[in-house]
């Protein structure tokens, strides 16, 4: 077992209540690599602690979402993923990855030092691309000793499509990903999402916009091959040991321009996915639609993610001793 030393920590630019330690990883094919774990202990000495993974061009900056689980008794930890936010080093490309797997070793690290922090519950959580990320790592290690549950916050099981794209366009951009990592394509992503969250827009977040960027019209092909090769798995249906709570918005939609959709609706991927892979699981699977979530159910309006949390904490409660 890897010897962490918590004198690494240093203060978070959240401010005093966070810190942060860089976790050094092996070199891959760009050069040097690091991630970032963040931390927030809650206010009483526990045993509990939830490990956050974010959505693709996405950091930790949900403070609201820290709190929460201090106030429920968890000390919160979130990974800031090699190459993104925090994470990201000069000579590195945004967001760039070739295989989801290369995420494993930053997890585990971290999961090492939560253990060692004297941690024996781990609620694994993950956003979007995270909650794929999340899933997939779960069914992989089935018998960690630390994860006790999974909360999957809109997870990207399967690319907001038409059956045709998904049939044929798709499994081409992925091959063409394997051999031209650096090429791109169209993301296709709705460009009224991130103005939808940030407070200088229509908003009320505070983020880094380098970071998590307001428009993404492009994404890497090496990207579009990572995430198809790691759904075809969710695809064929995996077997998790632990609690499993797959939560999404009541409705998908893809608005043209701002108004009522963008703010009441995810606008990223399609809820139907979520809930027809879920359906392909095996072991304790729940799924749970929030009316009005946005795509980050937790950055939807007060009473919406009020009602998250409260549903969130409800199925904790009742999984988690």
């Amino acid at each position: 077992m890897m010897t962490i030393n918590t004198n690494t920590y240093q203060t978070d630019i959240l401010g005093s209540d966070y810190q942060q330690q860089t976790l050094t990883l092996p070199n891959d094919y760009d050069g040097k690599v690091v991630a970032t774990l963040v931390r927030k202990k809650a206010a009483q000495a526990t045993q509990k602690a939830v490990l956050y993974i974010h959505g693709f061009t996405d950091y930790f900056f949900q403070t609201e979402m820290a709190e929460q689980f201090n106030q429920h008794g968890y000390d919160f930890y979130a990974l800031d993923l090699r190459k993104y936010g925090r994470s990201h080093l000069p000579h590195q490309t945004l967001f760039h990855v070739r295989d989801l797997r290369e995420y494993d070793a930053e997890i585990t690290q971290a999961l090492a030092i939560i253990g060692q922090e004297q941690h024996d519950q781990v609620l694994l959580a993950g956003h979007s691309t995270g909650g794929l990320i999340t899933t997939l790592y779960a069914a992989h290690y089935p018998n960690h000793p630390l994860i006790k549950a999974l909360w999957a916050n809109s997870p990207f099981y399967d690319f907001y499509k038409t059956p045709i794209e998904k049939k044929l366009v798709m499994p081409l951009l992925s091959k063409l990903g394997k051999h031209f990592p650096n090429g791109k394509c169209i993301s296709g992503l709705n460009p009224w999402y991130v103005p939808s969250l940030h407070k200088s827009l229509n908003g009320e977040w505070q983020f880094n916009l380098d970071w998590k960027p307001k428009s993404m019209p492009f994404v890497q092909l090496c990207f579009v091959h990572a995430i198809a090769e790691a759904q075809k798995e969710i695809h064929q249906g995996v077997r998790l040991t632990i609690p499993t709570l797959i939560m999404h918005s009541h409705q998908t939609k893809f608005p043209k321009k701002w108004g009522l959709d963008a703010q009441t609706s995810d606008v990223i991927l399609d809820v139907k996915d979520m809930t027809d892979n879920a359906k392909k699981m095996q072991g304790d699977v729940q799924t749970l639609a929030v009316q009005n979530g946005l795509h980050d159910l937790v950055l939807s309006a007060p009473p919406v993610r009020k009602q998250v949390y409260q549903d969130l904490f409800a199925w904790l409660k009742q999984k988690i001793a």
